[in-house]
């Protein structure tokens, strides 16, 4: 079976739940602690073993492709004051030349259609789909647990990232039923997307983390428009399940949903506490909060 070496980003998203701070700039450059978001999840890739890191751009999302360059008169400066640990920072961000690509979403038709813009760029191969606004706080990265749960499938097949909710909250989210165990992954017996309440088929819901088939692209082609309009991902992996295997995979870590501002500022508070130069301080600062609330 074919190695998973390409990973696919969609990042052509307005954010405009988070306006005015995204009117500039994109919302996967909003940081978390010190980091974008975008850089949390392209390093959640490298750790699984990407090796070709694609994203799906749109209008404003020219300072994404800054970030994953050179900034020379940034680097002289530093050289110059002799900050050689930032150096090396952020050498240690920078993907290798030629690991990064680039293509437009011109219009606004849904993560399918996104998925889709990059089917010259993946090819006839199985790649992997990170949502960039959703964190993953885990020991061994989520997609490496995914890669290793599709490697033991011992097939040509996909796997979804998925994880428990409240059962009265499944109507939101789009769920899967639970089939068959196979190691640490388990048969998705059927995908639906936003159930009417009391039907979802369990209260395991799909997260933003994929490994497809190139056979996917093929569907989109020809996917009419769902929800809201547009081109809709489950729709078109809920055809191709017809045909393939899919795999669930209910991974260790924590999810946060950075496309809402709970979820935002969930993520820099857990971040925070996870970081050994900040919990103490971070720490006894949110405890003097709490304590004047």
């Amino acid at each position: 079976m074919q190695k998973i070496r390409k990973a696919v980003f969609p990042v052509a998203g307005l954010g405009t739940r988070f306006l005015p701070a995204t009117k500039a700039m994109p919302k996967e450059m909003l940081p978390v602690v010190d980091r974008p978001l975008i850089q949390y999840v392209v390093d959640e890739a490298r750790e699984a073993g990407i090796e070709h890191f694609i994203f799906v751009t749109g209008r404003n999302k020219g300072v994404i492709e800054d970030h994953f360059d050179r900034q020379f008169e940034l680097e002289v400066t530093l050289r110059e004051r002799n900050k050689q640990s930032d150096l090396e920072l952020l050498d240690r961000n920078l993907p290798d030349a030629g690991a990064v690509s680039f293509t437009r979403q011109q219009s606004p038709l849904g993560l399918g259609h996104a998925v889709w813009c990059a089917r010259e760029l993946v090819g006839r191969e199985p790649f992997a789909l990170l949502l960039p606004d959703v964190l993953v706080q885990a020991k061994k990265g989520c997609l490496a647990q995914m890669i290793e749960a599709y490697q033991a499938t011992g097939k040509a097949s996909n796997v979804i990232a998925v994880e428990q909710i409240a059962p009265e909250l499944a109507h939101s989210y789009g769920v899967v039923g639970v089939g068959k165990k196979n190691g640490k992954a388990f048969e998705i017996t059927s995908m639906v997307e936003k159930p009417p309440r009391g039907t979802a088929p369990s209260n395991l819901i799909i997260t933003g983390r994929y490994v497809l088939q190139p056979e996917i692209f093929d569907l989109l082609e020809s996917q009419e428009r769902g929800a809201g309009g547009e081109i809709q991902l489950t729709d078109a992996m809920i055809r191709l399940s017809h045909k393939q295997p899919f795999f669930g995979l209910e991974f260790d870590g924590r999810t946060f949903d950075c496309g809402s501002k709970l979820g935002f500022l969930s993520a820099n508070v857990a971040y925070a506490l996870d970081r050994d130069d900040l919990a103490p301080a971070f720490r006894q600062e949110l405890a003097n909060l709490l304590g004047k609330a």
